[in-house]
């Protein structure tokens, strides 16, 4: 219960002020004139003011509100370093003691910093304190304690920005003498071209106290987890490391920064660069032996790719035909088989036999030319066969059946059938989920049917489709370095046209010529990994009945092995593993012989950059709100104790808010009113009775 007085005049306070001056100008002029019944005179003045003045006794019935302390644990990734998650823990028990035993007094917890978005932001810990306060009047704030390795990027410029009159303390989880050294990518190609060769710019940098600590740094390069370079370079030097690019898709190159004795952590001694190689566009050299309507559906697919150049030859008439047409009349260009097939040979991707037949067109030389393209040099054929590969002048009884997968039989089969997917097929990349395919406990496929195939035998390699009568339709092989595909059927334009709904003939050809590319996603032994929302998904792709398990590589090079679990039957050749991502950073992968890389978080974070505990970042704000920062470790490598730990005291009215050993909360006297009384003392018979008093007291004192 409270007392007070307050006023509620009864005329307005300007025309007050008017009457007081006026009755103290005609107290100066009775006093000058010794008048008697002086004072009676004042007091009958003051009387009838006191009463204008209307004041009022104000009886309070307040409800006393508890004190709130907010207690911030950073929890991002630089807080789990060295000691810091066991001092963090120790300063909270600590501190939850002894604020405990504080009469009055709510505690409220916050974990911040978690970085749930993914962005590269480094610690966030004052947005995280703002959504906390939403329900917190700021009258009943105590206090903001922060336990932090200091390295806060939101820290707001004003105290004002704050919304809050209250004491902001830091405990940081480290000790002063620590430092780091880390590495810093001031330059990376992001992509290159397939045999081409970029730089990368990276320097070391120490933080924190460097004394003892050696000038030259010594770095270890690996490229696709294998070492290639090793330097040494003075810190804070720039160190150009050369890039290239050996092949399509992601191209990696590991840093590392050999660690030196008493360094607060080895996390950020690692830069990963990832680059994509890019290839050049993809030289394909088609040969259709005649006109047909699948010469058409060849070529317009092809030109429709943008990564692709495509150079087409259709032998409009075999040499052996003679009907006397002028040989000017003979062809729209001429065939230039020297430049192609001897000069340049080496300079395609991929060589396309469309219904080609051997009929003295090409010399033996240059089909062996070919044959030693796929084999020594890593090229690849495709044959589009029709009749012309079951008679004598096959593509088969040159010298390029070094290379072919399958041997004609010397028939051909007139009978109409739907092209299916064998097992392996279901498994191979080239036909894997093609539409329409068809249930894989058995039935037709849903698109349309060809009418001829070309028998063989003697296969090799994989066949993945198949025709008539369970009969290859479609192989592959791989011939020393390079590979070979065989279409034993010329029949594909028919999906192209639509006959009988059509078929995927568009997502079949171009993965056929892409594989045989290679195309590092269509490899049939393939491992990837990806990371999304804290979880790292491995997918191993395989022809083989099981897979080795994975083994898991975090950014601070800790290892897990992770058992891969087939796919639902949906998808044959498909093993799975989903895990946690508790780093952030690129996550390597092996599987066998295979390997893939993962990022989590973002690459080379801002969180991880500078590691070393530090006051810095928060000392203009704890200065602003009379705060103090303490250390919780008395020297690097210490372990947690609660001498270092502050004491808490909460304090009334004090503008000292801290010192070298205890930190103080303000109390803010908050209190909820659950009833008002007033009594006025200008109002009623008895101040009408003291007015008449006191003014007939000084009028008897005049008169005598």
């Amino acid at each position: 219960m409270t007392f007070s007085v307050e006023w509620a005049p009864l005329i307005p306070w300007p025309l007050l002020a008017v009457g007081a001056a006026v009755a103290l100008l005609l107290a100066g002029l009775l006093a000058w004139r010794r008048s008697r019944g002086l004072a009676l005179r004042v007091l009958s003045i003051a009387a009838v003011l006191g009463a204008l003045a209307n004041p009022t006794i104000r009886q309070e019935q307040r409800q006393p509100l508890s004190n709130i302390v907010l207690v911030v644990t950073d929890r991002s990734a630089s807080m789990g370093i060295a000691q810091r998650p066991e001092r963090a823990d120790v300063a909270l028990k600590a501190l939850d003691a002894q604020l405990s035993h504080i009469r009055n007094l709510e505690v409220r917890h916050i974990d911040a910093g978690r970085n749930a978005d993914g962005g590269d932001h480094g610690t966030q810990l004052f947005g995280d304190l703002q959504r906390g306060l939403t329900d917190i009047p700021s009258d009943r704030l105590a206090g903001v304690i922060m336990l932090t390795d200091g390295q806060v990027e939101d820290v707001p410029k004003s105290a004002s920005a704050l919304g809050f009159d209250a004491p902001v303390h830091t405990v940081l989880t480290g000790a002063e003498g620590e430092f780091d050294r880390r590495i810093e990518v001031l330059k990376a190609p992001r992509y290159g071209l397939v045999g081409s060769e970029a730089t990368a710019e990276i320097t070391v940098r120490t933080t924190g106290s460097n004394s003892g600590v050696n000038s030259l740094a010594h770095l270890k390069i690996k490229r696709e987890g294998q070492p290639d370079l090793d330097l040494t370079a003075p810190v804070n030097d720039t160190v150009r490391i050369p890039m290239s690019f050996p092949h399509a898709g992601t191209n990696i190159v590991e840093v590392e920064l050999a660690p030196v004795p008493g360094e607060l952590s080895e996390a950020n001694n690692r830069a990963v660069l990832p680059a994509e190689g890019v290839r050049q566009n993809l030289k394909v050299l088609l040969v259709s032996g005649e006109p047909h309507p699948g010469e058409r559906t060849w070529r317009n697919l092809l030109k429709s790719d943008a990564s692709v150049d495509l150079i087409h030859f259709t032998i409009l008439r075999p040499p052996q035909k003679q009907d006397g047409t002028p040989i000017n009349e003979l062809s729209l260009i001429t065939f230039p088989t020297r430049e192609l097939f001897s000069e340049k040979i080496d300079g395609f991707d991929l060589i396309i036999f469309d219904r080609y037949a051997s009929h003295g067109i090409l010399p033996a030389i240059y089909i062996d030319n070919i044959a030693r393209y796929v084999e020594g040099k890593g090229g690849a054929v495709l044959v589009a066969a029709g009749e012309d590969y079951a008679t004598q002048a096959s593509l088969f009884y040159t010298p390029l059946a070094t290379v072919l997968p399958a041997e004609p039989t010397g028939q051909v089969s007139e009978q109409p059938f739907k092209p299916k997917l064998t097992p392996l097929g279901r498994k191979h990349p080239v036909t894997a989920g093609l539409p329409g395919a068809g249930p894989i406990a058995g039935g037709d496929p849903t698109w349309g049917r060809w009418f001829r195939t070309v028998d063989v035998t003697n296969t090799s390699g994989s066949t993945i489709m198949s025709g008539a009568g369970d009969k290859p339709l479609l192989v592959l092989d791989r011939r020393g370095k390079g590979r070979v595909a065989l279409m034993l059927s010329d029949q594909s334009w028919l999906w192209a046209r639509g006959f009988e709904g059509g078929g995927p003939y568009e997502p079949l050809l171009r993965r056929l010529a892409h594989w045989l590319m290679k195309e590092p996603d269509l490899e049939e032994e393939h491992l990837s990994a990806h990371a999304d929302a804290g979880k790292i998904t491995i997918e191993r792709r395989s022809m083989g009945d099981k897979v080795p398990p994975a083994v898991l590589t975090a950014p601070s090079g800790a290892k897990t092995t992770v058992d891969l679990t087939a796919a639902a039957a949906s998808e044959p050749g498909i093993w799975r593993a989903t895990v946690d991502a508790s780093e952030q950073g690129f996550y390597k992968v092996a599987s066998g012989e295979l390997s893939a890389v993962a990022l989590s978080g973002t690459l080379n974070a801002r969180e991880m950059s500078e590691l070393t505990a530090s006051p810095a970042k928060l000392a203009g704000l704890l200065d602003a709100t009379g705060g103090g920062s303490f250390w919780s470790a008395a020297r690097p490598g210490d372990a947690p104790s609660l001498q270092q730990i502050p004491r808490v005291t909460l304090l009334n009215a004090a503008h000292v808010l801290h010192g070298s050993d205890w930190l103080g909360l303000k109390d803010r006297n908050a209190h909820l009113v659950t009833g008002i009384s007033s009594i006025p003392l200008a109002a009623g018979l008895w101040a009408l009775a003291l007015l008449i008093g006191l003014m007939t007291l000084a009028w008897w004192r005049e008169g005598r």
